[in-house]
């Protein structure tokens, strides 16, 4: 039977503080006041005074309602009757299904034992050919998206959780707008998708800590679904709104900030959430892709800073498309070797005659006169962006490999390629 205590002593913002005895950090308790009741979190322990953080927000609380701790930290239920389902970051239905309530599990518990892990080697086709060709996700990896808002970060985690050939999705909103969270529900939903998905949403009207609970929440699940040996992809949007959050609670606490007012521990709490990311020796394997906007597109932002030297590369999003310079998987070379022959010398030579349009664009738009490699590889560049670079094209990767060959024949004689003779006459284009 669990003490319950009939005296709050401070409320700041939607955190309450009240004197204890026996709580545990992270321990979950129940705030009762003449509004209802809430759940709250144990968010500071100083002494006998505990700091909670109350879920649905400290309004209507007053010092004499009573708090009763449970004794365990937050937990979530856990059955394949997840699939299909939408829920708050604290695990409430959002759908209007029934509540689960049986085979509960831990949230937030330690990273893998390296010694369970095997080296990655398998790769996510997600039909993207600016992913699948040029920076080929891995199982097991880790990588943020970085991008600025108005970019359509949020569209291409969709279309990636449509296509990504893995067992299930496990998508975590943190800070959504409630068009972009029925967007992506209706998206998933008419594709057939969602019978796979499993979402954990938390909107921008939603309490701050639940925001906090979704990456711990959608990672506990996915780890017990990848226990049971299923392929599981990730998708957490926006990893700078999971920042903010804290920044929003440590400030209420009083905290001492750092760099431009987030908390000191904000490498910590990042890599604590990163390094689940797994590919277990005997079952499953997580894989995350996690949306990172940039406040001023400037990434010596703490977020995408502090991201970077975590997760195993990174996606810019610009323009609307993936960009090719800056965009590293760094284990790609894991899995490009193992897909087809081509691909490696298809990704350098296209990568490489892309700069050179670049380079190529930069002296048009000064005036120098433009040569007759200067004409090809202009339109060379104009047929990259739209048939490879665009987030529109939807083609799995042998045919994306193909398209390579036949871009670079329509523009290109084979010996200005610097593609070997032996591949040149296995896949050069019959014209």
């Amino acid at each position: 039977m669990h003490k319950v205590y009939h005296k709050v002593e401070n409320i700041a913002g939607n955190v309450i503080t009240v004197k204890a005895a026996d709580v545990k950090y992270n321990e979950l308790a129940k705030v009762s006041s003449r509004l209802g009741t809430s759940l709250a979190q144990v968010i500071k322990l100083d002494k006998d005074l505990v700091s909670l953080q109350v879920f649905e927000g400290a309004t209507g609380i007053a010092t004499d309602a009573k708090v009763r701790f449970m004794g365990r930290p937050m937990q979530i239920p856990f059955s394949d009757a997840l699939l299909g389902r939408i829920f708050t970051g604290s695990g409430e239905p959002r759908d209007n299904g029934p509540v689960l309530e049986e085979d509960t599990i831990p949230i937030g518990g330690p990273s893998v034992n390296p010694a369970n892990r095997v080296i990655p080697k398998n790769m996510v086709r997600t039909g993207i050919p600016m992913i699948d060709v040029f920076n080929t996700l891995v199982e097991s990896q880790k990588l943020p998206i970085f991008s600025i808002a108005g970019e359509p970060y949020n569209e291409l985690l969709s279309r990636i959780a449509l296509q990504a050939e893995v067992d299930v999705i496990i998508l975590g909103g943190m800070g959504l707008k409630y068009d972009d969270y029925l967007e992506f529900r209706d998206t998933l939903e008419e594709s057939g998708a969602l019978s796979r998905t499993v979402m954990f949403v938390h909107t921008a009207s939603d309490p701050v800590v639940e925001c906090l609970l979704v990456p711990d929440v959608s990672l506990a699940v996915a780890e017990k679904f990848a226990l049971d040996g299923k392929r599981v992809l990730v998708l957490l949007t926006d990893m700078t709104n999971f920042a903010d959050s804290m920044k929003e609670i440590a400030i209420t606490m009083e905290q001492i900030p750092s760099n431009r007012g987030y908390p000191g521990d904000l490498y910590s709490q990042l890599a604590s959430r990163y390094e689940k990311a797994v590919d277990f020796a005997e079952a499953g394997s997580i894989t995350i892709l996690a949306a990172t906007t940039m406040p001023g597109d400037d990434v010596t932002h703490p977020v995408p800073d502090n991201t970077g030297y975590i997760t195993e590369g990174q996606f810019y999003l610009k323009n609307g498309r993936i960009e090719p310079f800056g965009s590293l998987s760094r284990l790609k070379q894991q899995v490009n070797g193992e897909t087809r022959e081509d691909h490696r010398i298809i990704m350098n030579t296209m990568i490489q005659l892309y700069s050179g349009y670049k380079e190529t664009m930069e002296k048009q738009s000064m005036g120098f006169r433009m040569s007759d490699w200067d004409d090809k590889l202009l339109k060379y560049g104009n047929r990259f962006e739209k048939e490879m670079m665009s987030l529109e094209v939807n083609i799995p990767l042998e045919e994306a490999l193909t398209l390579g060959w036949q871009i670079l024949a329509d523009c290109f004689d084979p010996i200005e390629t610097g593609i070997s003779s032996k591949l040149i006459d296995k896949f050069w284009p019959n014209k």
